[in-house]
């Protein structure tokens, strides 16, 4: 439903905008939720977004908007805008969402823009890009409602009344000591229930799930995934609370981490399709295409170095697909699972031999069940019983090797901190084409000529 509403809607922007019909336009652009469309600017041009952007007459509309639009939309839609106007839309957006903006901005620009706003949004912003973009500290929101042990449970409420009125995360009010050390938590719903008199400390929870400001984002997410919880508050070293990290952040960090992981077992780079142009989507898969041309190039050889072989038993050649393909799926089946294991934090590098072996298992059951289906064939259709045997010991020897290295290569890759999303792809690709053919004709030739 959701993607058939959005199909509409940007045929019927289209529609308009070809039309010139800026008074349906208008009312269109000012009725409709700033994510959706954030998703109609990704179909349009430059020259759309802007008239589209220009007739949203509230500027809390436009920072919603600068907010859900994706990374190089937004870049583009900036470029030529003026640094005042940017700068009064920035001061009505999230303060982690700004920080990103800027993070991409070049120094001078990024400044100026820091220069416009006004001084306390500036300084929140500044301390947010001190951070790695990645970890708690570069995704954190600096805005959340912290307060002292000795609080009384009406004082709070009456403070959540007047003073934080505009944060973003209501739900949970942290306590801190004297220092503004974080001491406990406490839920909306547990302060409404208390006797005003109560003090937030005999109510609050103690046993606070919090992150530090250098974990990566990626650890992030897997805590808030894990506990259920709508936000996570980040502390600094000292366990002084310094931010939150909310729930609808951690979301987006989960969706660009699987499709980066996804795009880069791919080959493809870490960028969308329609993020990219011609030239660099070629630049950026054309590498790891040469890795999968230069496997191919050594298994022309192996088969060259075996030419006697099949030109003595020609039949051989037809069975070369189907043992490569059954090698490469399991391969590529296995180190899916394993990376993105590794990846949600339910796969522990320690227990390595012990996936490696359960995946060797599989794979010798799946290559046994599968070698025999095709030796069967094999002998029914040039009635030889050797042949039948070759090649299903080999489809077995490929799935058992295939789902070996599969598992192995990305764990051996994440132990010696290499991204394994990136390497094991075209590694395990390659190596198990390589040795398929290998194994085959290796196999042919011991029994064939016997």
């Amino acid at each position: 439903m959701p993607v058939e509403r959005t199909r509409i809607l940007l045929d019927t922007i289209k529609r308009l905008l070809r039309r010139g019909a800026t008074v349906h336009l208008h009312k269109i652009v000012n009725k409709t939720h700033a994510a959706d469309l954030a998703v109609v600017f990704q179909f349009l041009t430059l020259s759309e977004q802007e008239a589209l952007f220009d007739l949203t007459d509230n500027i809390e509309q436009k920072a919603m908007l600068f907010s859900e639009l994706e990374q190089e939309t937004l870049l583009n839609l900036i470029e030529d805008m003026q640094a005042e106007k940017i700068a009064e839309i920035l001061e009505q957006m999230p303060t982690d969402d700004v920080a990103d903006l800027l993070g991409q901005l070049s120094d001078d620009r990024a400044k100026a823009l820091l220069d416009l706003m006004t001084k306390e949004d500036s300084e929140e912003v500044e301390e947010l890009l001190s951070y790695d973009e990645e970890t708690a500290g570069g995704i954190m929101l600096p805005d959340f409602i912290a307060l002292k042990e000795e609080t009384t449970a009406k004082e709070a409420i009456e403070a959540l009344q007047k003073e934080y009125v505009d944060v973003e995360m209501p739900f949970y009010l942290y306590v801190v000591d004297d220092h503004d050390y974080l001491v406990g938590i406490i839920s909306l719903r547990q302060l409404v229930v208390v006797r005003p008199e109560t003090k937030l400390k005999s109510i609050m929870a103690t046993d606070v799930v919090s992150v530090r400001t250098d974990m990566d984002q990626e650890e992030v997410a897997r805590i808030v995934a894990r506990y259920n919880i709508l936000a996570v508050p980040v502390v600094d070293e000292n366990n002084k609370l310094v931010g939150i990290v909310t729930v609808d952040d951690v979301i987006d960090i989960i969706r660009e981490e699987a499709t980066e992981d996804i795009l880069k077992m791919a080959g493809a780079g870490e960028g969308l399709i329609e993020t990219q142009s011609l030239l660099k989507s070629t630049r950026i898969r054309l590498p790891w295409l040469l890795a999968s041309w230069v496997g191919g190039v050594i298994a022309f050889l192996v088969i060259s170095h075996f030419e006697s072989s099949l030109n003595k038993f020609i039949y051989l050649a037809a069975f070369i697909p189907i043992i490569m393909g059954m090698g490469g799926n399991i391969g590529t089946q296995t180190s899916t699972i394993v990376v993105r294991g590794l990846a949600t934090g339910q796969l522990d590098l320690k227990l390595i031999w012990q996936v490696v072996l359960k995946e060797l298992a599989i794979g010798f059951l799946l290559g046994l069940v599968y070698g025999l289906l095709l030796g069967v064939f094999a002998h029914l259709r040039y009635d030889l019983w050797l042949l039948g045997v070759t090649v299903g010991l080999a489809v077995m020897s490929s799935m058992t090797i295939a789902a070996t290295v599969g598992s192995l290569v990305p764990m051996v890759f994440a132990r010696i901190n290499i991204d394994p999303a990136v390497a094991t792809g075209p590694f395990v690709t390659t190596s198990i084409d390589i040795l398929s053919v290998f194994l085959y004709f290796q196999i042919a030739t011991m029994l064939l000529n016997l």
